[in-house]
């Protein structure tokens, strides 16, 4: 029985409908998707950008603000928001300024400027930690972490929980499965075991949690303080401050990734629960959509750091062949965007607009389901919240992926894009950024509520549970 309680055979006749009219409605995108296939593969630039729910991708011409336009002339509302890259709008004003008034001065040097100086101050300000480097996204940057806490500790394995996300990292492409760490599905061209040096367990399982880090050779537990990618899961109470206890315990660092978390107020969960990690890694929207993620650490993170550095150099290694930066990284438009995003852009005031439409959002989602006599739960964390097809919100990897109903979660998206509502793909998430307003929300849950009234009229749609 799916515990969405819908069945496939009215989700593929809603479904149906809903991409004729997408079809119809997209004649420029259609045609566009058609010409892309000559030269880029699968017709787009990056393989995901086909993974949609549209029976063809969508092709933008402008994104402002809460909205964007496609090439057919449609507005959407945005809830989507480049899935985090663009959480406080797109193109804000501050960043726009900045980008005119660096585009002049030079993109990249390989060199600082006082941008860095002051985004480091600014940084440390903010999310409480004294050190930072700056790379071109977060995956680069979980990467670079986990280098810097195998050379720090002397130890190889990664702890990660079941259904994480941190970017595209080898490392933490593994599930855990019966108890035992396995490769994630879908994995291309993996030439090694990641199982060797990588061990995943359940997400709030304090005694699990113990077990792995007792075998005495964890370099680091990465995690982000709530699981956002598998489905939002949030941490039991007190979990992510046992996890800080029991890394301390057993000689082990603790990796707080905000890469997504960051939805929650200024400073994030790190800030907000006081989870004193030994690193810190925030990416996507710190440069307000330009490609740029950065990593703190901790004084005496910082000094080990340096050590390992001298004993590499002792040993005739150069920093140059660290295994980590990329020429790009810290490029000068970056850091002038990040500064502006810091100063002008991720304020105590954009959060203070931002937090109470989510919390509203989240009621309206609520009182929707229970009206239609669904039984799907809510989960908040700040400025998101993600409808799941559960009856309680899920407290593991696994529990969130049992409550996936892939076509289901799909054809309402769809049915919402014909509409001009965008949401994250791949479930449920919604995202509410500075200039999102009321009325927004009213629209999606007003066009939520019109796809599953038509959902549910048709035959055989509800399933009678057994």
């Amino acid at each position: 029985m799916l515990k969405s309680g819908i069945s496939e055979s009215a989700i593929a006749a809603f479904t149906a409908s809903e991409r004729a009219r997408f079809i119809q409605n997209n004649p420029t995108s259609m045609a566009l998707a058609k010409r892309a296939k000559t030269n880029l593969l699968n017709g787009v630039p990056m393989h995901w950008m086909s993974d949609w729910s549209m029976p063809s991708p969508l092709f933008v011409k402008r994104a402002k603000g809460a909205r964007f336009t496609d090439v057919d002339g449609h507005e959407y509302i945005d809830f989507c928001l480049g899935d985090t890259g663009t959480m406080f709008g797109h193109s804000p004003d501050p960043i726009v300024r900045a980008i005119t008034e660096q585009a002049n001065n030079g993109l990249t040097t390989m060199l600082p400027g006082e941008d860095a100086v002051v985004c480091g101050e600014l940084l440390a300000q903010r999310f409480e930690l004294p050190y930072w480097q700056v790379t071109a996204t977060a995956t680069d940057a979980n990467r670079y972490v986990l280098r810097w806490a195998r050379a720090i500790t002397q130890r190889n394995v990664l702890l990660v929980f079941d259904g994480c996300y941190h970017g595209t990292v080898d490392d933490v492409m593994v599930r855990c499965r019966n108890g035992k760490t396995v490769h994630r599905s879908g994995l291309v061209g993996q030439a090694y075991d990641l199982t060797q040096y990588s061990r995943s367990i359940p997400f709030n399982d304090v005694a699990a949690l113990e077990a792995a880090l007792a075998q005495g050779d964890v370099c680091a537990l990465m995690c982000e303080p709530a699981m956002t990618n598998i489905g939002m899961v949030l941490p039991d109470p007190g979990f992510m401050q046992k996890c800080r206890e029991l890394t301390r315990q057993y000689g082990s660092l603790l990796i707080i990734d905000e890469t997504h978390t960051i939805s929650t107020g200024i400073g994030g969960c790190t800030r907000q629960w006081a989870l004193d990690p030994d690193f810190f890694v925030v990416g996507k929207p710190i440069a307000g959509g330009v490609p740029c993620a950065v990593f703190g650490m901790t004084e005496h993170v910082a000094s080990a750091m340096q050590d390992a550095q001298k004993t590499v150099s002792a040993d005739g290694g150069g920093h140059g062949h660290s295994g980590m930066g990329t020429t790009l990284s810290a490029n000068a438009l970056a850091m002038r965007c990040m500064r502006a995003s810091l100063e002008e852009v991720m304020t105590a005031s954009a959060y203070q607009h931002m937090l109470p439409l989510a919390s509203r959002l989240a009621q309206g989602f609520r009182a929707l389901f229970q009206r239609h006599q669904l039984n799907w739960s809510v989960t908040e964390l700040g400025a998101r919240c993600e409808f799941q097809f559960c009856a309680t919100s899920p407290r593991t990897g696994a529990q969130a992926e049992a409550a996936f109903h892939d076509s289901l979660q799909m054809a309402l998206h769809l049915y919402l894009i014909n509409r001009g509502i965008l949401i994250t793909p791949f479930h449920n998430m919604t995202l509410c950024c500075p200039q999102t307003s009321d009325a927004d929300i009213d629209r999606l849950i007003g066009e939520l509520d019109s796809a599953l009234t038509a959902l549910l009229a048709l035959p055989g749609a509800r399933l009678i549970p057994s």
